[in-house]
């Protein structure tokens, strides 16, 4: 059921990188999974950067709308997910302390787009006891509920936010960048915050992917329609790091079942399926989850997994980037 009947207000969007309009269609598509209203939306590709992008978009007036109540990334928690809480809490537990594995013991580590808190909590619990951690958070809904299990959030966007330069050992965006109005201003504001040499973790839905390959016209689940407004492939994630003050260290893929798993159920509530078959393939079912795991590991060994997991370090000058 759609949830509004009320057409969004929005915007046009340009490619973040080159900030161009030559973009040719790639995709059309609906909220399949919230229905936040009853709107279709256009996604499409820069014909010179080859980010995929949102266009039109929805006004930042409407993030409350598009970003309902019961968003999961406002209270991902066991009470809700069960053994998916726990199977993906100790597989990010130990993705995260691999990529931030060469960090001093007392450093300073802050997430951006840090939700309800989930990975710093992770951080909290299995790295070192000395390292401080915050957060930044634009929702004040998903702020509380971080602070509410003793995270340091500063609510507001990351351009925004007064926390000083050359601060931070390393940032993380963990499935943000793709939110993001403004991706390459947001990297230039986390460039200042960095110390020279410090690393910035990017974890995104990937566009080089077999998953969007397939399912790109209008199913895909990286799309999550109409809250991810900026998608990359490691070609385009890179010129946007680069153009923001980063080195490259390292891009790889990364296994993950959600895309695989909202693909199959956006066509099938498209198609009108009965709701308990399309409701068995959510973030609350460990069987479908389990089933594109395996199957997405395939795709990881070929360098086409579902999500992009990228480190890029601030260059050791301490030259501030140029403002776009």
């Amino acid at each position: 059921m759609i949830s509004s009947q009320r057409a969004l207000e929005t915007q046009p969007a340009c490619c973040c990188i080159c900030g161009t309009r030559d973009a040719e269609p790639v995709g059309v598509g609906e909220d399949f999974e919230y229905r936040t209203s009853p709107d279709s939306f256009l996604a499409v590709r820069c014909t010179r950067c080859g980010v995929v992008y949102l266009d039109p978009r929805p006004s930042m007036n409407e993030l409350e709308t598009i970003y309902p109540d019961d968003y999961h990334a406002f209270a991902f928690d066991e009470a809700r997910f069960g053994i998916v809480y726990k199977a993906r809490s100790r597989l990010e537990a130990r993705r995260l302390l691999k990529a931030l594995s060469g960090l001093p013991s007392d450093a300073r580590i802050l997430d951006v787009g840090c939700g309800d808190g989930f990975h710093l909590d992770l951080l909290r619990q299995s790295g070192p006891n000395g390292w401080r951690l915050e957060g930044v958070e634009l929702d004040h809904r998903a702020a509380t509920i971080a602070r509410q299990r003793g995270i340091s959030v500063h609510q507001g966007r990351i351009e925004d936010a007064d926390l000083g330069q050359s601060r931070f050992d390393a940032v993380m965006l963990i499935q943000t960048i793709e939110h993001l109005a403004d991706p390459m201003r947001a990297l230039k504001a986390i460039q200042r915050l960095l110390v020279p040499g410090g690393l910035l973790l990017i974890v995104t839905d990937n566009t080089g992917s077999l998953d969007f390959a397939i399912a790109k016209r209008r199913h895909w689940g990286g799309y999550h329609w109409p809250r991810h407004w900026y998608l990359f492939n490691a070609s385009s994630l890179k010129e946007l790091a680069t153009r923001s003050g980063f080195e490259t260290v390292d891009i790889s893929t990364m296994t993950s079942p959600v895309n695989w798993t909202y693909s199959v159920r956006n066509a099938l509530d498209d198609w009108g399926a009965p709701r308990r078959l399309v409701d068995f393939f959510s973030l609350e079912s460990p069987v479908a989850l389990a089933a594109f795991t395996v199957f997405d590991a395939f795709n990881t060994l070929a360098r086409r997994g579902a999500l992009l997991r990228a480190v890029f370090a601030r260059a050791q000058s301490t030259e501030e980037p140029l403002e776009s």
